[in-house]
C-alpha cells in the first residue's frame, strides 16, 4: 500500500502535502497511525513528535500481540477480528488497532482472561453484556489508560463468548468464526457494517486480503450461512471503487444471489432478545470458581455475580434507577449473609461499592 491510496481514500489533493493528509485522517481514531507508517515507508522527513506517535502505534500492537499470546497460552481464547487482519499487512506498516477482540471457548475460560488482565493491568472499568437467552453468551470489556491518555487511545479488550453478535434486531449471535482465516477476517469485517457505516480504514483491510485464495462460490456460501451477504456485498462495492479486488471480485459476483434471501428472511425475523447490559456495584475479591456466574433477582432488576465484579443487569438502552440500584445494593448484602462460606462477612472484605468518578 502506498500514499496514493490514502489520498484518494481521504479525499486530499496530493498538491496539499503531507500535513493534510494526515490532518484529514485525524478524523478517524486509527488511520493517523497508518498514514504516519506509510509516510515513513516513503522516507517522507517528520519531525520527534510525529516518530514517537508512530512509535507508540507500534507499541500498542505489539503489546497486544504478546497479551493474545499469553491469553491463549493460558485460558484458550484467541484473537478475531483486529489482531488476525493484522497479519496480512506487509512488514512495516501496521494495522491501526484501537482494541484487542477475543472468543472464548466457554464462560470460565472467559473469566479466567479476565481475572489475568484485571490482576496484571491497571484496568479501571470492566463492563459486562449479556445475549441471548438459550443458550446465553457474555461479553466483558476492559479498558485502561494509554501511556499518554491525552493523545492516545485507552487500551481496550473485548472479550466474549460468541465471535458475532448481530445487529441486535434481526441478525442472531454466532457463536464461532470459519474455520480459514482469510475468510474469517472478511466476515469479521462484514460483521463491522451492523455498528457503523463502512470506512476508509475497512477499504485498506480488503485491499490486503485481495491477494488471498478465495474461492468464491464456497466463500459466497459461508458468507450467506453467516448471514452476511448484504454487508459483505455493500463492502465490497465501496472498496471495488478504490482498489483491485482480485478473487474478491468473483465473491461480490456469487454473493449477488444471497443478498436478497437474507434481506427477506431478515423481514420476517422475530429477532433476538435484547441484550442486558450490566451497571458496575462493586469489584470483588477473585473468585475462584471460574464457572460461577449467578443471576440473582432483586425487586423488578436482576443482579449478576462474576469472579471479578457485581452487575445490575438492564435491558439494552435503559439505566436502572436509585430505587432499583439500592434494592440490589440490598440485596448483595443479603446474598453475603447467607452465602456459603460467608460466616465472616469481615472475610468478604474485598467486596466494596465502586468510588464516584
Amino acid at each position: 500500500m502506498n500514499t496514493d491510496l490514502l489520498y484518494r481514500l481521504l479525499d486530499v489533493d496530493p498538491a496539499a502535502g503531507p500535513g493534510e493528509l494526515l490532518h484529514r485522517a485525524r478524523a478517524d481514531r486509527d488511520l493517523p497511525y497508518l498514514v504516519l507508517a506509510a509516510l515513513d515507508r516513503e522516507g517522507v522527513r517528520m519531525g520527534r513528535h510525529a516518530r514517537a506517535e508512530l512509535q507508540r502505534a507500534r507499541d500498542r500492537a505489539d503489546c497486544y500481540a504478546r497479551l493474545a499470546r499469553r491469553l491463549a497460552d493460558a485460558t484458550g481464547v484467541r484473537p478475531i477480528r483486529g489482531l488476525p487482519l493484522a497479519r496480512h499487512y506487509p512488514p512495516g506498516l501496521p494495522r491501526p488497532l484501537g482494541e484487542l477482540s477475543l472468543v472464548s471457548p466457554t464462560e470460565a475460560a472467559l473469566w479466567q482472561a479476565v481475572n489475568r488482565l484485571v490482576t496484571e493491568h491497571p484496568v479501571e472499568s470492566v463492563e459486562v453484556a449479556l445475549l441471548g437467552e438459550r443458550p446465553r453468551h457474555t461479553a466483558v470489556t476492559l479498558r485502561w489508560p494509554a501511556e499518554d491518555p491525552l493523545l492516545d487511545p485507552w487500551y481496550q479488550v473485548r472479550v466474549g463468548t460468541a465471535a458475532l453478535t448481530g445487529d441486535l434486531a434481526t441478525v442472531p449471535v454466532r457463536p464461532y468464526l470459519a474455520a480459514d482465516d482469510h475468510v474469517e477476517c472478511l466476515i469479521a469485517l462484514a460483521e463491522d457494517g451492523f455498528g457503523r457505516p463502512f470506512r476508509a480504514a475497512d477499504v485498506i483491510d480488503v485491499a490486503q486480503l485481495a491477494g488471498q485464495p478465495f474461492e468464491p462460490v464456497e466463500t459466497a456460501a459461508v458468507v450467506a450461512a453467516y448471514r452476511l451477504a448484504p454487508e459483505t456485498a455493500a463492502l465490497l462495492d465501496l472498496a471495488a471503487a478504490h482498489v483491485p479486488l482480485g478473487p474478491l471480485r468473483e465473491v461480490r459476483t456469487a454473493l449477488e444471489a444471497e443478498i436478497e434471501p437474507e434481506l427477506r428472511r431478515r423481514r420476517t425475523s422475530a429477532g433476538p432478545p435484547r441484550p442486558r447490559h450490566g451497571t458496575l456495584l462493586r469489584r470483588t475479591v477473585t473468585r475462584h470458581q471460574w464457572d460461577e456466574v449467578l443471576l440473582l433477582p432483586a425487586g423488578s432488576a436482576t443482579l449478576l455475580l462474576t469472579p471479578v465484579a457485581d452487575y445490575l443487569l438492564a435491558p439494552e438502552g435503559t439505566r436502572p434507577t436509585a430505587t432499583e440500584r439500592a434494592a440490589a445494593l440490598a440485596a448483595l448484602r443479603a446474598w453475603d449473609a447467607t452465602a456459603p462460606g460467608s460466616a465472616d462477612p469481615a472475610s468478604r472484605a474485598g467486596l466494596t461499592e465502586p468510588r464516584p468518578r
